[in-house]
């Protein structure tokens, strides 16, 4: 199951598409998502989550947590923590539609919960890789 949720009643547009693209990227790489929470927020609410958590002092557009009993081979079961201003941000400087870089910074959360790392540079590519491999099965495509 996959839900969204907001801080203050944000709402990402078309949540049933979106529920089905990220379910079908997980099967496309033999997974099930058991839970997903998506959960958009500000950019203050996530800067203080990352000082709390993960002891990071930088405002990002992403945080990722892995909810499952540290076995790799279960569900997913995991929540998504998303600054909504960083994405608004990310997509002006990127060129990108709202929705487009929406949809590849809620990909890129999935994708570390399929193992995925982003670290190094050749990370980065694989990472990158999947990301454009989920984007492009998307049932709808996003305008300019």
């Amino acid at each position: 199951m996959i839900r969204f949720f907001s801080t203050w009643g944000w709402r990402a547009g078309n949540h049933r598409q979106r529920r089905d693209w990220l379910l079908q990227c997980a099967n496309n790489k033999g997974k099930e998502i058991e839970s997903l929470n998506i959960i958009f927020m500000r950019d203050e609410e996530l800067l203080e989550m990352n000082q709390r958590h993960l002891n990071h002092d930088d405002y990002t557009d992403i945080i990722t947590f892995d909810l499952r009993a540290r076995i790799p081979q279960d569900p997913i079961h995991g929540e998504l923590y998303i600054s909504v201003d960083r994405v608004k941000e990310n997509a002006r400087s990127n060129g990108h539609m709202l929705a487009e870089e929406l949809d590849r910074v809620m990909v890129h959360g999935l994708l570390h919960l399929l193992g995925f790392k982003d670290k190094k540079e050749k990370d980065k590519a694989d990472m990158r890789s999947a990301e454009d491999a989920c984007l492009a099965v998307r049932a709808w495509k996003q305008q300019k």
